[in-house]
């Protein structure tokens, strides 16, 4: 397979990402925080085969990646009072929730019955999903390797087996997103990253 490359600029951009999305196939592009890959969220072969190209263990869930708010009641129920005020400060931007998945999900998305998912702040990656609808999204590089900030460090792992890359330059963020996890009665942090620890909790005392 050869992998095409087309920035973010080009007019064929999202048209042709649409195209290999609504095919089944996987498309590479700039988010907030480092290069993503990804394929539609309902569609079980788009997600078996993000799993066969980036290596990644079947234990690790892929989270989903949102165009706009409206759409999480696609993937889950009505947001608890403490996850809805996450979503109010913090969307866009580099925080994940882990939230209960909705039983019309894809069971290929995670071994659990919960679903990660965030809007992205980077204005390619929003047009690209308020077109396309909800992706299955996770970091564009061989599991385990390092998070591409480039389409070429994205070439450079995923070259031959994915169809598009976006290029849109180097991203602003290289630091994935911080993931809460919204199931518990208390809220937990499962890793940190650019939303501080410190800045959810102060949110949630307010």
């Amino acid at each position: 397979m050869e992998t095409q490359i087309i920035t973010t600029i080009d007019f064929r951009a999202i048209p042709t990402a649409l195209k290999i999305l609504a095919s089944g196939g996987l498309v590479a592009f700039p988010t907030d925080t480092v290069y993503g890959v990804g394929g539609d969220a309902f569609n079980p072969q788009a997600i078996e085969r993000i799993y066969k190209v980036k290596e990644r263990p079947r234990e690790k869930a892929l989270p989903i990646l949102l165009g706009d708010v409206v759409h999480l009641a696609e993937i889950t129920p009505p947001l608890g009072r403490q996850a809805q005020r996450l979503v109010d400060v913090f969307w866009p931007g580099p925080l994940t929730l882990v939230l209960p998945a909705r039983h019309t999900l894809p069971p290929q998305l995670s071994p659990s019955p919960t679903v990660g998912a965030r809007i992205p702040d980077h204005g390619d990656t929003l047009s690209l999903l308020r077109a396309s609808g909800s992706l299955a999204v996770t970091s564009a590089n061989l599991s385990g390797q390092k998070s591409p900030r480039t389409a070429q460090e994205v070439l450079d792992q995923l070259g031959g087996r994915i169809e598009l890359i976006l290029d849109g330059g180097c991203t602003p963020g290289g630091e994935p997103s911080t993931v809460v996890d919204c199931t518990l009665p208390e809220l937990k942090v499962l890793r940190e990253g650019p939303t501080s620890l410190e800045q959810i909790r102060k949110i949630l005392r307010v």
